[in-house]
């Protein structure tokens, strides 16, 4: 079970490493896009964390349609309404839940790219943050359909984002700004894909930690 704690602990997390990875996702950015990716992402979780607290005692859905709001109406460029989208819609799937099994995270995730995909028309292979969500989504599912327990099967979806996002190296992007480079496009990882591993991986790390602290006490 993933509980509400879980959940705002990996909020606070991943404000952190987002941070932490600002300039390296800037860098990736300024590569194929407008250079602020990096700026925008920690930009938009500032201002989760200002917000977290008057919803942290609520149910996860309260939550997550909270941080979605906020980034939609604090982050620029494609991040915020792309962002924005998959945190609401995630939360929609989570309305009044204070835990989720492995199914309803599963549920919750496929959501949230659910509406990444509508609201930007990205296909795999267009070379976006689609390309790392739709492999670890894939492996999530089959993880759990073989009744592995939530952190492994998360932890197969990480390894499966990582090649995602690596694999969108020598792709030529089809969507954004970075489509207007055509060619030059290929041999540039996409900061979306980065972003979006980044944050798979710190949920993983929040729910290792969790269950690692649970089983010493």
């Amino acid at each position: 079970m993933t509980t509400r704690d879980e959940i705002v602990q990996w909020l606070r997390k991943l404000a952190g490493v987002l941070t932490e990875n600002k300039e390296y996702l800037t860098e990736l950015d300024s590569a194929i896009g407008d250079a602020d990716h990096g700026i925008n992402m920690k930009r938009g979780f500032d201002k989760v964390m200002d917000k977290l607290p008057s919803v942290a005692d609520k149910d996860i859905g309260n939550i997550l349609k909270t941080t979605g709001m906020t980034l939609i109406s604090s982050v620029g460029g494609a991040s915020g309404p792309l962002y924005g989208t998959f945190f609401m819609r995630g939360g929609m799937t989570a309305a009044a839940k204070e835990k989720l099994t492995g199914e309803e995270l599963l549920e919750m995730l496929q959501a949230g790219v659910d509406g990444i995909i509508q609201r930007g028309r990205a296909q795999p292979g267009d070379k976006t943050m689609v390309d790392a969500w739709l492999p670890a989504l894939a492996a999530l599912k089959e993880g759990l359909a073989d009744d592995a327990e939530t952190v492994d099967a998360l932890r197969d979806a990480v390894a499966a984002a990582e090649q995602g996002m690596k694999d969108t190296i020598p792709m030529q992007a089809k969507k954004g700004r970075a489509s207007y480079l055509g060619e030059r496009s290929i041999g540039h990882q996409d900061p979306g894909a980065t972003s979006s591993y980044l944050m798979l991986k710190t949920l993983l790390e929040t729910l290792d930690a969790s269950e690692t602290e649970t089983e010493a006490g």
